[in-house]
């Protein structure tokens, strides 16, 4: 959990929750960072003291003390009870919390950063506390530790020599993105190509998800089989703190997602070794929610790849389902899951509730500005996939407890009479395509796995199979 948010939904602006897990519906905020002049560093030993003693804190419940050593601007976006809010859905993820491990002390553009490593039943996180020159605190992160990260290993199906990689960069100006280009090995002619679009929250190129890393998978999978792909850091966060400075109530998917992938969507037509006329976009989760937009916003791609993308069910409405699901599971709740449920629906009224008159107000409703929820709600995915010409694949894991097969069956419903639509729904998989048995929970995602080698094999078969543009 970065908090990429990913991340979600899962995660973002001001801080992020990434990639602990990839909770769809965990929306924007999870961590929060943003930019304050320094003066004098403090010395290592008085982080390594600080950073520990401020978990110290959140792990006996002390939410008042923990937020007294906040800045002015973190006091403002992370208050008492959303930082309560923020471990509890840590210890959702990751299990109740068991001990502290160790620290180390880092130097991250002029900050003071303490990197303190919690064991929780389910994971090893890394709590990033970021301290300024007054050793008050300006930022905060939940990140996969070191140690888990690091557990990766290339899926079975990444044929070695079949691809090679390159450093790309995506964008131009204030927001570009640093990206890998994926390209299929000693291949004479043009290529098609697809796009990665992130799900929700903060997250890296990769979607990281603990050990779990299902663009990397994808990218390699795909690339062994012929098909080029753009993946690149998503902008809640590469650009967070930018983004925390300028404020977030602005902020809409179309910035946050939407105008990137267009912009790498050029990129790869202006790339050597691409087909022009046969680049695609696959969105992932809200990445899948916003792809028919957008196609809306760039008519030029060939296709669309939708992979557990909710439609038009309310974002709000289907975070409170999640929680209930998660209740719902038993093992590892916090003693006042009731309680949360009920912050949960009560947020997911007022997001009901706003109107446009309220599109500037900077207050977050479950993470997010109210500018982003009524900008949800203007917009729909299903009747925008109507409109579409491009062939369009929709893929859904039957375990998908995140975005379920009601979302899938809704596409379905909306595109089943639309021709050049493809559905593949793979009941053995859960939100990552990963395969498992019985109800999904979120400690698999713990679990080392890789995108199921059949979802690689139909992407591929079907993006190879789709002609470009006339």
């Amino acid at each position: 959990m970065t908090i990429h948010s990913k991340d979600r939904p899962g995660d973002r602006f001001r801080g992020r929750i990434s990639s602990l897990a990839p909770v769809f519906l965990t929306l924007i905020l999870l961590a929060f960072a943003h930019d304050a002049a320094l003066a004098s560093e403090p010395p290592s030993s008085d982080l390594t003291f600080g950073g520990s003693q401020f978990v110290e804190l959140m792990t006996k419940g002390d939410f008042a003390a923990a937020v007294a050593q906040f800045d002015p601007t973190m006091k403002a976006a992370l208050p008492e009870e959303k930082l309560r809010g923020v471990w509890q859905t840590v210890q959702e993820q990751a299990g109740p919390f068991k001990a502290l491990l160790q620290t180390r002390v880092a130097r991250q553009r002029g900050y003071g950063v303490v990197f303190v490593t919690c064991q929780f039943e389910r994971a090893t996180v890394d709590v990033k506390v970021v301290f300024d020159a007054g050793r008050q605190v300006a930022g905060l992160f939940f990140v996969p530790s070191h140690a888990v990260a690091g557990m990766f290993q290339p899926p079975p199906y990444a044929r070695a020599g079949a691809y090679r990689e390159k450093d790309v960069t995506v964008g131009r100006g204030e927001w570009s993105l640093p990206g890998t280009l994926t390209l299929p090995a000693g291949v004479a002619t043009l290529v098609p190509a697809v796009v990665l679009v992130h799900g929700s929250g903060p997250g890296d190129r990769d979607e990281t998800v603990f050990a779990n890393k299902p663009f990397r998978d994808l990218a390699w999978g795909l690339a062994t089989k012929g098909v080029a792909v753009l993946r690149y850091e998503k902008r809640t966060k590469e650009h967070a703190a930018k983004i925390a400075a300028g404020g977030i109530g602005n902020l809409t998917v179309k910035e946050e997602t939407i105008d990137d992938a267009v912009c790498a969507a050029a990129l790869l037509r202006g790339t050597d070794g691409i087909d022009p006329k046969r680049v695609f976009v696959l969105g992932h989760s809200l990445g899948g929610m916003l792809a028919p937009r957008i196609a809306l916003a760039d008519p030029n791609l060939a296709g669309l790849i939708i992979l557990e993308g909710a439609t038009n069910r309310p974002l709000e409405d289907l975070m409170v389902e999640q929680t209930r699901y998660l209740i719902s599971l038993g093992a590892n709740q916090p003693e006042d899951a009731g309680a949360r449920l009920s912050r949960m629906i009560e947020e997911a009224g007022k997001v009901k509730k706003l109107t446009a008159t309220d599109a500037s107000a900077s207050t977050l409703l479950l993470g997010a500005p109210s500018k982003y929820w009524i900008d949800l709600r203007e917009h729909d995915s299903l009747a925008a996939a109507r409109t579409l010409k491009q062939p369009l694949l929709v893929i859904q894991g039957g375990r998908d407890y995140q975005v379920t097969q009601a979302d899938f069956d809704d596409w379905k419903k909306a595109l089943g009479p639309r021709p050049g639509v493809t559905f593949k729904l793979y009941p053995a998989l859960n939100h990552l395509l990963i395969a498992g048995q019985g109800r999904s929970t979120p400690s698999e995602y713990g679990i080392p796995g890789h995108v199921d080698e059949g979802v690689i094999a139909d992407i591929a078969g079907w993006i190879l199979g789709t002609p470009g543009l006339p």
